[in-house]
């Protein structure tokens, strides 16, 4: 497997502008786009938060303690990064309700509360919005930026045009697979029945299995989607591809390529990738077999996702997302980045494609 660095890059023909990312929380600011508003009643409380410079277990962490209720009563939509300014719901049983108002801090704080009758699910959003700060390069890469064609702000807004046009690749962040690799490699393990759950602390072992399991799939996917880049059949329909109805979410197997490549280049389909598992729509044809040398590659086989059927039951993964709102602006500290990504996509990753460095 590679790490995200070594993955081609979909603007490969254009210079990136370098820079340094997140070298304060308030460079980077991200605001969850809820899937619905709580309606004012019920048993729940969602708690509408802005934290910065919190990990995202930290945050439930504290408040377990501070409003005095179990991890499993917590519920939050998506994980959000730590070294960020970001805005969020989180939901927790509505008995805190009168602890809440004490339990705003400087780096946590509460902005509202409002009941509802479901406890927030992963998931349970459309989106989020970014508003991201590219710092000027360090001095050893400032040469080599300078020495670019053009201004370093005409170099991104080159960058951001085609990624208008195009899309962005839907890799997974390199957050996904753990500090070098670890989370994914033993998700690896863990599939390969070389590891099993009791090699996992008691005390993490819920949480811990769930994502190592997804790191897995994931960098398999991000190998599926770099091997469609490489082959340049990123907006290439094949006979046997599974597409995604933009609209619907829905799924079909091609039968007649010629025929919903108008459609792709439409918006209306998407070209989508596996996230491996007994439940996963398989793909036929071309696909197909690339997918089954994908997983004897990694030294697997699809009855190996069975071995955890509830946390590996599959899906089916956009090679390619629409970007709303991007939109690049100089300041006198660097770049800013403004847009909107769908849930399960990552901001890094387009600022990958745009600063091109390691």
């Amino acid at each position: 497997m590679s790490a995200l660095s070594e993955l081609p890059w979909l603007t490969s023909d254009l210079p990136g502008v370098a820079g340094r990312l997140k070298v304060l929380p308030e460079d980077f600011v991200v605001e969850e786009i809820p899937a619905y508003q709580p309606c004012g009643e019920g048993e729940h409380l969602f708690l509408w938060i802005e934290k910065a410079d919190v990990p995202a277990d930290g945050l439930v962490r504290y408040l377990c303690q501070t409003l005095g209720v179990a991890r499993d009563d917590v519920g939050v939509a998506g994980l959000k990064d730590r070294r960020a300014v970001t805005r969020q719901f989180v939901s927790v049983p509505a008995r805190a309700a009168e602890r809440v108002e004490a339990a705003s801090t400087e780096s946590i704080r509460i902005l509202s509360a409002q009941r509802h009758t479901n406890k927030l699910k992963t998931g349970h959003l459309k989106g989020n919005k970014f508003s991201i700060l590219l710092r000027e390069p360090a001095s050893d890469v400032s040469a080599e930026a300078a020495s670019k064609p053009g201004t370093r702000f005409q170099i991104a807004e080159r960058i951001v045009t085609r990624l208008r046009a195009v899309g962005v690749p839907n890799y997974y962040g390199e957050q996904r697979f753990g500090i070098g690799g670890e989370t994914a490699s033993l998700g690896f393990d863990l599939l390969r029945g070389h590891k099993s759950t009791r090699d996992i602390p008691h005390a993490k072992r819920k949480f811990l299995l769930r994502l190592a399991l997804s790191a897995a799939q994931s960098e398999l996917f991000n190998t599926a989607l770099a091997d469609r880049m490489s082959r340049e059949q990123l907006r290439t329909v094949l006979v046997g591809d599974v597409m995604r109805k933009s609209s619907t979410g829905g799924l079909f197997t091609t039968t007649d390529a010629a025929a919903e490549q108008p459609r792709l280049d439409a918006g209306e389909l998407q070209i989508t990738g596996p996230m491996f598992g007994p439940k996963m729509q398989p793909p036929q044809a071309e696909p197909a077999d690339r997918e089954a040398a994908l997983l004897k590659d990694a030294g697997l086989a699809i009855e190996d996702f069975s071995r955890y059927p509830k946390l590996t039951s599959g899906a089916r993964r956009p090679y390619l997302i629409d970007v709303s709102d991007l939109k690049v602006s100089a300041e006198a500290d660097g770049l800013r980045f403004d847009f909107i990504l769908p849930a399960g996509a990552y901001a890094t990753v387009l600022l990958r494609e745009i600063a091109k460095q390691a």
